[in-house]
């Protein structure tokens, strides 16, 4: 079924991202060997990080999930606690995942930022099975559909290093209660 905000990519003609360890892993928020530093915490993947966002009412949730070895750990270990949600996380999830971006975008920047620079002016899309959101489904041969939240956001990010190759910070978003383990998300002034 269509949904008013889906977009249909040719395969062929997108920068497509789906298994970490394919080309353009990197882009993925699965992807290990990016570890963020926030708050003067180690958390070991853009994913964890996100996760841990959705439970600023509790640290010790919060503190599973970045302890997680991978990606994938951590988003199953938010999904157990999916009941302790913040309420308006519908409100702010992209939000938040758009600060998570650029955070390992700006702490990982002479990589990532030449990755999202070689994928041109072609649309990033986060393959997935099920997933129209965030990405986007195969539909027929050579198609996918879906919202591609995810990689309308990375388009974003390249447009902005297009435009200041020296980007150097900014501000953390305006967002009520965002606590990492019961202290308030600082800002990221340098990279």
């Amino acid at each position: 079924m269509q949904h008013e905000n889906y977009r249909i990519y040719n395969i062929t003609q997108s920068v497509v991202f789906w298994k970490t360890t394919e080309k353009w892993g990197e882009l993925s928020n699965m992807a290990s060997g990016f570890v963020l530093s926030v708050n003067n915490l180690l958390i070991p993947s853009s994913e964890a990080l996100y996760q841990a966002c959705r439970f600023p009412n509790n640290p010790e949730i919060q503190a599973l999930i970045i302890r997680q070895p991978n990606a994938m750990y951590a988003k199953r270990e938010a999904q157990r606690y999916k009941n302790f949600t913040r309420n308006d996380w519908q409100q702010y999830r992209v939000l938040i995942m758009k600060w998570c971006l650029r955070v390992k975008i700006l702490q990982h920047w002479d990589l990532l930022s030449r990755i999202l620079l070689e994928t041109r002016d072609l649309p990033i899309v986060e393959f997935s099975k099920n997933d129209t959101f965030w990405g986007a489904c195969p539909m027929q041969e050579h198609k996918l559909v879906g919202e591609n939240v995810l990689g309308r956001l990375l388009m974003e990010m390249r447009e902005r290093i297009k435009s200041n190759p020296e980007l150097y910070g900014f501000r953390t978003p305006s967002i009520p209660n965002f606590y990492l383990l019961n202290q308030p998300i600082q800002e990221f002034i340098t990279r």
